[in-house]
């Protein structure tokens, strides 16, 4: 067999491995959506209004998803569609492709599947009931990356930090339930900053530290290690041989 037959039939190569770079560039990107949106929103409200002149009930929306309805509507979808994109491309190991993509396309569900509004139509509560599936689904699956994925036990990973991706996931959970809590009870309606946002901002910033956490431990990783591959091979697998140029007659 080739060298060139060997290096595609391999399973790294057949399932497309990342390098180190690739694979921290996409953990950072995650986390920064996560750290930047929340806000982002309000303060690009409050541009509208006194940059543009737009009128404006406040400029905290209700929740994330309702700034659909407000100034900062392309910057929540295009900032789900981002983050859908880096999770679809993102590529570590079996169960994380799962993961990744399923989150992924969670995530641009939620950016295509806008919240009810005030007075909504049958079809808009419908929609918003997709939503609200999306969303919590992509709560779940980033909770899983910080609760499994990160976590590394058996590995010389310090304990500190695996208890921080622990409690990362763990906060995404419960601010998960406080946030459905808030929405289905509306209590503080009349606060200027709702508990529904609030627990929203605490579930994005928890998957945004966790991600630039192991975007930060990855680059770390590759320092000591630059040979290392990101992606951990299945035991057994064949390393992939360089292709050699076939000698000159």
């Amino acid at each position: 067999m080739t060298h060139d037959s060997r290096a595609q039939n391999s399973p790294d190569v057949r399932r497309g491995v990342q390098d180190g770079r690739t694979v921290t560039f996409l953990r950072l990107g995650v986390g920064l959506i996560g750290i930047l949106l929340p806000v982002a929103l309000p303060f690009g409200n409050w541009l509208a209004a006194e940059l543009l002149g737009r009128s404006t009930d406040g400029f905290w929306p209700g929740s994330m998803s309702a700034s659909y309805y407000t100034g900062t509507r392309n910057v929540f979808v295009g900032a789900l569609c981002a983050l859908g994109v880096f999770l679809v491309c993102y590529r570590f190991d079996r169960r994380d492709d799962r993961w990744s993509t399923a989150a992924g396309v969670f995530a641009v569900g939620v950016a295509l599947c806008p919240t009810s509004p005030e007075g909504a139509s049958d079809l808009q509560r419908t929609i918003g009931v997709f939503h609200l599936a999306f969303a919590s689904l992509l709560f779940v699956m980033l909770a899983l990356f910080c609760l499994y994925s990160f976590r590394n036990p058996r590995s010389t990973q310090p304990a500190r930090v695996s208890t921080a991706y622990l409690a990362a996931g763990v906060l995404i959970l419960v601010a998960l339930a406080l946030s459905i809590a808030a929405g289905a009870t509306g209590v503080g309606a009349d606060w200027q900053i709702r508990p529904l946002y609030l627990c929203e901002w605490l579930a994005t910033w928890s998957f945004g530290a966790a991600w630039i956490g192991a975007a930060l431990e990855l680059a770390a990783h590759r320092r000591a290690d630059p040979d290392q591959a990101a992606v951990p091979r299945q035991p057994g697998a064949a390393l992939v041989e360089p292709v050699q140029p076939e000698a000159q007659a």
